[in-house]
């Protein structure tokens, strides 16, 4: 007999909901067997246009890195150009949700499932990275619109609006932009950075009312949030120096205190890159570790850096996209290489701790008291991150609801109001819908990179020689 009462009920619509989540979840993450591992489809498919975008545009993570700088240096003032803030802030506004939990944890991740080689493969996949992000965000700059006002927005949905209706299919251009922008609101919640800040803080203080903590982080991330771009793009360029410097303190330490022990390591990381250990997979687990966490730590392919970048001040599309080169290289390349490096001269890589914990162990070697200093860092990274995902999530609800007033301040609200619960709960399949949703958004931002690469190649071609030749 079926038990029909309320609790039996309720279980069974738990049950449901879980076998629905489990099964999106293993269709997002489904994994494919690459020589004697196995490898995410979803990392593969964001790995592929990294390397195909490199030889396509020749190379620019090599030839323009000193012109993406120079660029910063040069960015135009208001009324220079359309935009509504400096192209520095627009990258510090990118950085501040890439440049995340991610980082701290990430590199961690890779270390225990690859090995030390893995950081070496972090690095490679990390420059690839930079040629993806320089190709999503000059087609960004290049198809976002202007609302009656002059206030920008932009993303991949607006790309593959714009490319659909110009290849003469508005429908199939709407409905990949649309599913962009669906699966941008659901992954646009990063729950896991107030969950792990959390977990670090209580550490450290003792600290058990994951509900004050929530409300306490929902209240600093409403007072930027509800500010609009403007502010978001003041708070990100002072923020993202600040807690990438605090955090390099706390790496320099380490690898001081093991001055002697650098140069091992690095040996290490080197062959671990060719020839691995059989415990973390050999080299294959080294490079297939590395990859995962690359990918998923630069977030180029995922487009949401797309929308940070369409803000800015730019006078060509593909100076913007030369200024997003910089992402993974100072995300990826300098920030997970340099801290790789210094887990594994501290050796807590090894020690059967996990995530987070191990680089808390690497930073009390220094002192009893440098794992506040990794709190006060874990902190400031989630709530950039919180407070770049916020704005992304509002491009995206714009763009299915409209950048009215009162639709603007329903997702600011329901924003805010979703962050406390993620401290004071076990996150489970919610963290599964989360970060299946992040996911799903690469699958039409790189159909819309490989349906423009013949453009994007002659846009760039045709930047670059007028910068060569002014007067031609």
């Amino acid at each position: 007999m079926i038990d029909n009462s309320p609790v039996a009920r309720h279980r069974r619509r738990m049950e449901n909901f879980n076998a629905i989540v489990d099964a999106i979840s293993a269709a997002v993450f489904f994994k494919l067997p690459m020589l004697g591992t196995e490898i995410e489809l979803i990392v593969l498919y964001l790995a592929l246009p990294m390397l195909f975008f490199t030889l396509w545009l020749g190379f620019p993570n090599i030839t323009q890195v000193g012109r993406a700088i120079r660029i910063l240096r040069t960015q135009p003032d208001k009324g220079e150009a359309q935009g509504d803030v400096s192209q520095w802030a627009a990258l510090s506004t990118a950085l501040s949700g890439t440049i995340g939990l991610g980082n701290i944890a990430g590199v961690a991740v890779a270390l225990t499932m690859g090995g030390p080689g893995a950081i070496l493969w972090m690095f490679v996949i990390g420059w690839f990275a930079m040629t993806v992000k320089m190709a999503e965000v000059t087609l960004g700059l290049k198809y976002r619109v202007f609302d009656a006002e002059g206030h920008v927005h932009g993303g991949p949905m607006y790309v593959l609006k714009a490319v659909g209706a110009a290849r003469g299919w508005p429908k199939v251009g709407l409905a990949l932009g649309g599913a962009y922008a669906f699966f941008a609101l659901f992954g646009a919640i990063p729950m896991v950075q107030v969950n792990q800040s959390f977990a670090q803080v209580k550490v450290v203080t003792g600290l058990t009312n994951g509900w004050g903590y929530g409300i306490f982080l929902a209240c600093a991330v409403a007072l930027v949030t509800l500010g609009g771009a403007a502010w978001l793009g003041e708070v990100a360029k002072r923020l993202t120096p600040l807690k990438v410097a605090v955090y390099l303190v706390g790496v320099f330490a380490i690898l001081i205190l093991h001055l002697g022990a650098i140069p091992g390591a690095l040996v290490l990381i080197w062959d671990g890159a060719w020839t691995g250990n059989a415990a973390t997979g050999g080299a294959v687990g080294a490079f297939v570790a590395g990859m995962r966490r690359a990918v998923f730590a630069s977030e180029a392919g995922v487009g949401s850096a797309v929308m940070a970048h369409s803000l800015a001040r730019a006078r060509h599309p593909v100076s913007e996209g030369l200024v997003a080169l910089l992402e993974p290289l100072l995300g990826t390349m300098i920030v997970c290489g340099l801290g790789g490096l210094a887990l594994v001269v501290a050796d807590t890589w090894n020690s059967g701790l996990e995530g987070i914990a191990i680089t808390s162990a690497a930073f009390a070697q220094v002192s009893p008291w440098f794992p506040w200093l990794l709190a006060v860092v874990v902190f400031l990274f989630a709530y950039s991150t919180l407070v770049a995902w916020g704005f992304y999530g509002l491009q995206a609800w714009g763009y299915l609801f409209g950048h009215g007033a009162r639709a603007q301040w329903t997702y600011k609200i329901l924003y805010v109001v979703a962050l406390p619960p993620a401290a004071a709960i076990d996150l489970g399949r919610v963290v599964g819908i989360v970060d299946s949703s992040f996911f799903l958004m690469a699958i039409p931002n790189v159909i819309a990179l490989y349906l423009c690469a013949g453009e994007l190649r002659r846009d760039v071609k045709a930047y670059l020689t007028q910068k060569e030749n002014p007067a031609g």
